[in-house]
């Protein structure tokens, strides 16, 4: 069964940093496959970052890798906002079968960034 499980959240001063990570296990699959999302009450989940994409308000503040041999993936934020106070997941996916398209999600963790 696969499990994705992050790790990192907590509370910073705006301006501060914090380090995401996700592991995922139970699965074979390429961690090129996975990326970081985050969502508010009320909103839909966004994406963050993967390997192509960076949402516009992280660029050059958040930054995305993969460490394949350990099947994970980070997010590196820095010079963290208010606005960037959500709760993150961490997603493998999409994938194809005859049944059609899945995916995977983790169970999130909680970022807060206080002014």
């Amino acid at each position: 069964q696969v499990q994705l499980v992050e790790s990192g959240g907590g509370s910073v001063q705006a301006g501060g940093s914090l380090r995401l990570s996700c592991v995922a296990s139970g699965g074979i699959f390429s961690v090129d496959r996975m990326g970081w999302y985050r969502q508010v009450p009320g909103k839909r989940r966004e994406l963050v970052a993967d390997d192509e994409h960076v949402e516009e308000s992280v660029k050059g503040r958040f930054t995305f890798s993969r460490d394949n041999a350990q099947s994970t993936v980070y997010l590196e934020m820095t010079n963290l906002r208010p606005e960037d106070t959500a709760v993150y997941y961490c997603r493998a996916g999409p994938f194809y079968s005859g049944r059609g398209e899945y995916d995977y999600w983790g169970q999130g963790t909680q970022v807060t960034v206080f002014s």
